[in-house]
């Protein structure tokens, strides 16, 4: 249905534009609501919904929700039965083949949809001295969360990695001010306490800038930057390729935007390690 959205953009009116570039930047949460929701929320008339979703060949609103909700059901699946579906029928190449090139395609997807200027908007964010910044994972993702942490302490101060034990995040939560910015990973099939957290940062002031899948995460709502990773792979599991590559780039263009300071920091710790003898010489 994205696909199908996005292939039928240059034939719209600008009024349909607008909402189809609506609904492709919150897909799929966007059109679950009401037909009068999404209208308010593109800033268009409910009869310009009912004539895009024709065009795109259902009979009306109803018949829209009901295919999209379908096609979301099938991606929130276990990893056995998503196991099932790519077992039949695949290709008789070898795994390293299909592999890569699902990844590859993943990689094309996930940057190509990304609003520079957003992009842009959230690596200030992080570079901002005068906010911290913390980060969560779910259960699979807090390793990227981690990652992310264990580089952007070198870059820049403050950084701090919240548990995924909940019984440590109202102490998190207690030192949280204002402005600061919360980095959320969550990817299918989305965990509860990640969103939980999310709602309380916000009641806190914090920022939220959240990496999650193309069926986004219900985190989007309070977030202020959402970038969404095509993740599906002929595996039982979801890959964070692109979730890696989108990471890495981010700390790219922090450490670029704090470089006065970075460089520092930088030769400061390689002068601990040294010091420390922390790495193994070479011979």
């Amino acid at each position: 249905m994205e696909e199908r959205l996005r292939a039928a953009l240059p034939d719209l009116t600008r009024a349909e534009r607008q909402l189809a570039t609506h609904v492709l930047q919150h897909f799929p949460v966007a059109a679950l609501g009401s037909i009068t929701a999404l209208a308010r929320a593109a800033e268009v008339s409910t009869p310009t919904v009912v004539r895009l979703v024709q065009k795109l060949g259902y009979k009306g609103y109803p018949d829209y929700q009901n295919a999209l909700r379908g096609e979301v059901e099938a991606m929130l699946v276990s990893p056995i039965a998503k196991h099932d579906r790519w077992a039949g029928g695949v290709p008789d190449t070898h795994i390293l083949n299909r592999f890569a090139d699902a990844v590859l395609a993943n990689l094309q997807s996930t940057l190509g949809q990304i609003d520079h200027a957003e992009f842009d908007a959230a690596a200030a964010l992080l570079a901002d001295r005068n906010r911290r910044v913390f980060a969560i994972g779910g259960r699979i993702t807090h390793a990227m969360a981690d990652y992310f942490v264990s580089l952007m302490k070198i870059v820049r101060p403050d950084v701090t990695l919240l548990s995924d034990m909940s019984n440590t995040w109202p102490p998190a939560l207690l030192e949280m001010q204002k402005g600061d910015v919360l980095l959320v990973f969550d990817i299918r099939r989305y965990e509860n306490s990640v969103l939980q957290l999310v709602e309380l940062a916000v009641e806190q002031g914090a920022e939220v800038v959240l990496i999650t899948d193309r069926w986004v995460s219900p985190a989007a709502s309070h977030a202020r930057h959402t970038f969404c990773c095509y993740i599906e792979v002929p595996s039982a599991w979801d890959s964070t390729v692109s979730i890696l590559v989108l990471v890495e780039t981010l700390l790219a263009a922090v450490q670029s935007l704090t470089w006065g300071e970075t460089e520092g920091r930088m030769k400061r710790l390689e002068d601990l390690y040294a010091r420390s003898r922390f790495f193994r010489r070479h011979r």
